[in-house]
């Protein structure tokens, strides 16, 4: 790995002084180049480090927030705004833009300096907030969240990108592992949030609150984040970048549209498939021939920076596409508000929580992370199996242990596989490494919310239909006729055939996640661990160096 200990590169450009790439030009992909200007300037002192950190869990929380506390108010919106027809839009807007610049910002960063990009992003999030929170019809709100989007793609990868720069490989991951549970306190905590200002506010605060939130980031960071800037001059790879937008575009909206907007053999959702494929296979050629890609495909070359995208995309996959069908199960099956159905996987928090700490702290002491994907990959797909099992007769204690090792599964995995990503490329990459992960992690979401919701829609359609049959009651599957408050009042014997269906077409989205969780558990085997290197210079094994490349 670029990050390793002994094994990754000399540490020829620690004084600032000096190229950016002091290695060797022919040392091969995943090598490191040994410089420490690569992206961010030298690696901090822990105690640096933790007057940074605020910041960069600030900026975490801002991109984590927005989404889950718009997709609660989005009844309210409709209500007020109009345009039922487009209400999609206000989420899938946000998601395309933050999906195509995601790469943009870490490369930049990676060529220019990350620190200016960092604070251009969340001035282009604060006033897509601000706007938004202004807007006076759906249009203009999609066109708002667009804008928020643009900026949104920035943040995370800029906040992981930045740890990668001032924090050294083996004392990473307990810095990650604070990530992780911001990432869970806000996922967990948006939908209760967002309920609240709703209902005692108005929605267009769930857009203004980011305003104190991002405004506080902005200037704790721009106080406290010490990058040196980047003088040299490069050539931006804006036809690849491009490229890579448009097949992320196309995938997104065929993921969307597929099955639902248009079938799947329609003529709109077959144009996609190929601008797809044409975009992909342009965006390929192009950086073989780009002086400096947007997305080095040498990268590629180092397995386990390979491995670490695969395994990302299907936890994405898996996670995103999954858990979305939860909150339904919770507010008619068993019978919760919306408000309650968001405390309900706390228990998944705790357990991400518990894990994240403990994989953080280990590898940081000792150096060793690849046992850490293997459990994770290993208990995720316990946790998934359990789920099969969610029925009308499951019990709130037996959903929240079933939660609880998911939680545990997901905390040994997922900042791991950032760490892995991160330490397997260049310092000078650091940005390319974190913005690829982000990168596969929402097109992984996004198709799997799009391929599970197809398996649920039709197994439930099924269910339905079969209910219907015995009871001469039809209830339709969409039309809102699945809308909590209207379940809770159908005759006891068609709620319960409704509740069997909606268990159901549950099992059959977990069933068809766990094989996605034990191919992350067969890929984390053939990670290769190499010794994480700490804050001070060590001379490269050849050995070692030998390992950087397979």
């Amino acid at each position: 790995m670029a990050e390793a200990a002994g094994g990754a590169g000399a540490e020829s450009g620690m004084n600032g002084s000096g190229p950016a790439n002091t290695g060797p030009a022919n040392m091969g992909p995943g090598s490191a180049d040994g410089s420490m200007n690569g992206a961010g300037g030298q690696f901090l002192p822990p105690r640096e480090v933790m007057i940074v950190l605020p910041g960069l869990l600030l900026a975490i929380l801002l991109a984590m927030l927005d989404n889950l506390i718009v997709s609660t108010a989005l009844p309210r919106i409709v209500g007020d705004l109009g345009g039922v027809a487009h209400l999609s839009w206000v989420v899938t807007a946000y998601i395309l833009a933050s999906t195509i610049t995601t790469p943009f910002y870490g490369k930049l960063g990676d060529m220019y300096g990350r620190k200016k990009f960092f604070v251009t992003a969340i001035v282009i999030f604060l006033i897509g907030s601000a706007l938004s929170g202004l807007s006076q019809s759906m249009m203009e709100l999609i066109a708002f969240r667009a804008l928020q989007g643009l900026g949104a793609g920035g943040l995370m990868v800029s906040a992981m990108a930045t740890l990668g720069d001032i924090v050294a490989p083996r004392e990473r991951g307990k810095y990650m592992s604070y990530m992780m549970v911001v990432m869970m306190l806000a996922t967990i905590g948006g939908p209760l949030l967002g309920g609240f200002i709703t209902t005692a506010f108005s929605w267009r605060w769930i857009f203004y609150i980011n305003l104190p939130v991002g405004g506080a980031a902005l200037v704790y960071l721009l106080v406290t984040l010490r990058v040196p800037a980047k003088k040299t001059r490069h050539k931006v790879d804006y036809l690849g970048g491009s490229l890579l937008a448009v097949a992320a575009t196309a995938l997104i909206l065929l993921a969307t549209w597929g099955g639902t907007q248009y079938a799947w053999g329609s003529a709109q959702i077959v144009g996609l498939a190929l601008l797809t494929a044409a975009a992909l296979v342009a965006f390929y050629v192009t950086e073989t021939r780009a002086a400096e890609p947007m997305m080095p495909l040498h990268v590629f070359r180092n397995r386990n920076f390979s491995l670490a995208m695969v395994m990302t995309f299907l936890t994405g996959l898996a996670m995103f596409g999954a858990m979305t069908f939860l909150p339904l199960f919770q507010q008619t099956v068993q019978g919760e508000s919306p408000t309650v159905s968001g405390l309900m996987l706390t228990p998944m928090m705790l357990g991400v929580t518990v894990t994240s700490v403990v994989a953080g702290q280990v590898t940081t002491r000792t150096g060793r992370y690849k046992i850490f994907p293997i459990l994770g990959g290993g208990i995720m797909g316990v946790g998934m199996y359990l789920l099969t099992g969610l029925d009308v007769g499951t019990t709130k204690v037996t959903s929240g242990i079933y939660y609880i090792i998911l939680g545990l599964g997901m905390g040994f995995l997922m900042q791991m596989v950032s760490l892995i990503a991160q330490n397997s490329v260049q310092q000078r990459d650091m940005g390319v490494a974190s913005s690829a992960r982000m990168f596969f992690q929402q097109i992984g979401g996004s198709l799997g919310v799009a391929a599970f919701g197809a398996i649920f829609a039709r197994r439930l359609v099924e269910s339905l239909a079969a209910a219907a049959a015995g009871s001469g009651v039809h209830v339709s599957a969409s039309g809102g006729q699945l809308n909590p408050a209207t379940v809770d009042s159908l005759p006891a014997t068609v709620k319960h055939d409704v509740f069997f269906a909606i268990s159901h077409a549950i099992q059959g989205v977990f069933i068809w996640a766990v094989p996605a969780a034990a191919v992350i558990f067969v890929l984390a085997w053939f990670i290769k661990e190499v010794p994480l290197r700490g804050r001070a210079p060590a001379d490269p094994a050849p050995s070692q160096q030998a390992e950087l490349v397979s």
